[in-house]
């Protein structure tokens, strides 16, 4: 599985319809932040390995209604404390 965050910027009064959206609408957003800053929202997304995050980015979520903005975080490596540096 291919591991990625979208930092996602709402049009004014939709932040919560949009996070909802996206919970309930994608299975691949198992977690999506309210936050502070810059953007509004920051959703954790994993697809299969041979799935593009580019197309699934652009047509899945851009086209949520009240998204005004996004920009993705691509993950290369995860460290948790079960696994140590490096591996896999």
């Amino acid at each position: 599985m291919r591991q990625f965050y979208v930092f996602i910027k709402c049009e004014l009064g939709r932040t919560y319809d949009v996070a909802a959206a996206l919970v309930d609408d994608l299975d691949e957003a198992p977690m999506v932040h309210s936050i502070s800053g810059a953007f509004d929202l920051l959703a954790h997304f994993s697809l299969a390995d041979d799935e593009d995050i580019g197309r699934f980015v652009n047509q899945k979520v851009q086209t949520i209604s009240g998204i005004k903005d996004t920009q993705t975080i691509i993950c290369f490596n995860a460290f948790t404390r079960d696994r140590g540096l490096g591996e896999g």
